[in-house]
Order: structure tokens, then sequence, then C-alpha cells
């Protein structure tokens, strides 16, 4: 089997567990159990109001209680503990089962609520809350809430610190959700702070109030600290700089960079006899053109003169 099943097959066989003991010791006043294995068995230790009620006479209780373990949910060899609840009152399991009995007696909501609560907030509780779901008067199922004190909801506290029991009240309407929330006396919350009194503490150096930017500014500025070793290497030179600076080698590059002057006349008389020659090829070309258009206007003229003649002559032959 996978773990992820095997987990799920505990869990499951563990709250069915739990079912059974509050089935079997309702009246003995059941708080609770913790179960965990062992290679002699299963240990399961019980938590209840009235131990010797589990226990029964001579044992006989108990005994019954453990063969049914065996034979029902296949338990090997379990060691059953009993324990007294040392203050019922801050147990979420009991004071749940008590709330709901109550309400099966006839007692109003209100006053079992309010009442109850009391009792857990004067045993020392830091906090407490109890829900009832359900068709609490009438007809219409609603849910009612009693606060006291300080309670977590959320988050890691309200699984580890806060314990929580849920019971069920059955009436004639229908049945009543009985949950209780209570921390414990004692119980260390991560929000939790202490104000220790008469204790030395170090003192803080205070800036005094003449000393401001302004003043800071005025103040000389500090020396700048000395090159490294890594920078002994680096030569800086002790004379004037118009004696490192060679002059003949300035004059070489300040030479090398002059250019001599481009003679502008010459460039623009090439150019001015490029566009003549260019203007004359044009010229030439276009009167060619218009010596063969003149030519092809004559022989047109020619053809059709051809033409009217050997149309009269046709005419005077008639």
């Amino acid at each position: 089997m996978a773990d992820e099943h095997q987990f799920i097959e505990d869990g499951l066989q563990r709250s069915q567990i739990d079912e059974f003991f509050a089935d079997e010791l309702g009246r003995a006043g059941y708080g609770g159990m913790d179960v965990a294995k062992t290679p002699m068995g299963t240990q399961i230790v019980l938590k209840a109001e009235k131990p010797g009620m589990v226990i029964g006479k001579g044992g006989k209780n108990i005994r019954k209680v453990t063969r049914e373990l065996e034979e029902r949910f296949n338990l090997d060899d379990p060691q059953i503990d009993v324990q007294e609840v040392d203050e019922p009152d801050l147990n979420a399991r009991i004071v749940a089962d008590r709330l709901a009995n109550a309400l099966e007696r006839g007692w109003y909501f209100r006053k079992a609520g309010h009442t109850t609560i009391d009792r857990i907030m004067e045993s020392g509780a830091l906090g407490a809350e109890i829900v009832l779901s359900g068709k609490v008067t009438g007809a219409r199922s609603r849910v009612e809430k009693f606060n006291r004190g300080y309670i977590k909801h959320n988050g890691e506290p309200a699984q580890e610190i806060v314990d929580e029991g849920q019971g069920v009240a059955v009436m004639k309407l229908g049945t009543i959700g009985v949950t209780v929330k209570i921390i414990p006396p004692g119980a260390e919350l991560p929000d939790d702070f202490e104000i220790h009194e008469d204790v030395d503490v170090e003192p803080v150096e205070q800036v005094a109030e003449s000393e401001g930017v302004e003043s800071l500014l005025e103040e000389e500025p500090e020396e700048v600290p000395d090159v490294g070793e890594a920078d002994e290497d680096v030569e800086v030179p002790d004379e004037a700089p118009e004696e490192v600076i060679d002059e003949e080698v300035v004059e070489e590059v300040i030479d090398e960079t002059e250019e001599e002057p481009v003679e502008t006349g010459d460039a623009e008389e090439a150019d001015e006899a490029d566009v003549e020659e260019e203007l004359d090829e044009l010229d030439e070309e276009v009167e060619a053109e218009a010596e063969e258009l003149l030519d092809e206007m004559e022989e047109a003229d020619e053809e059709s003169a051809d033409a009217d003649d050997s149309e009269d002559e046709t005419e005077d032959d008639e």
C-alpha cells in the first residue's frame, strides 16, 4: 500500500475508534484519546472525567472495550491506559457534551451558553468560544455564538494551541450542533509580549541639536588617504608641463595634418567646358531628328500628289 493510502487508512481508523469511545464512554465524561503504535502493540491513552466508570467493577468494562477493539478494528494487542482529566471545564470535548446534555434536558440555549462559557473563564482559560447551530428556538435554523477572552481561528496556533470539541444535542425540532473552542491557561501565543520594569538599558548616543547639516558642511574635509601599495608603480611627473612636451614632435604632427589648398579656379573652368560639349552634342542630335521629320513629310506630300494625279486621269478617260 502506498504511503498516501496508509495515511488515509490510519486517519479513518482513528476517527472510527474515537466515535466508538464516545458512544461507549459518554456517561463517564469521555475527553479524547491518543493512539500510538509500538513494537509491543497499540498504546491507547484515554482521558475521562470519571476513570472509575471507564474501568468498571473489577476491570470488567475495560476488558470488554479491549476485546471489541481487537475484533472490530483488528488492533494488535491494544493496551488502554485511563487518565483522569484534571480540570473538566477546560476540556472542550467534555464541555461540549455537557452543554448538549443541558439542551436536551430543556435548558434555554442563552442561559446554557452563558453559564457554560462563564465556568470556562472562571477556570482560568485565556479565551473561549461556543457556537450553537441548528433549530435553536424555532423551525428555522440559525447560528448563535458566545465569546469570551481571546481566541484564535486560523493558522498554526489554532491547530496546536486551541482545544476544540464537538457535541450533538438531539431535540424534538431537530439536532443542534455544539462547537467549543478553548485556549488553556499558560498557552504561549506568538503575539504575546512582556513588559519588564527596572531593566538596565544601554544609553543611546543622541546627536546634539546644534549639529545639523550646515555645521557638518562647515567642517574641514578629511585628508585624502595616501595611494595604496598597488599604485606605487605609477610614475607621476614632477616637472612642469612645458618641459615635458617635446616641441619637435608637436610640429611634425601639425605639418602632417595640414593639407595643400585646392585650386578652385581650374575646377570651375573644367566643369564649364564639359557642359558646353554636352550642349553641342544635344544640338546636333536635335538637328538630325528635325531633318528626318522634314524628309518624311516631303515623301508623304509627294505620295498624296501622285494619288490625286491618277484620279484625274481616270476621270478624263471616262
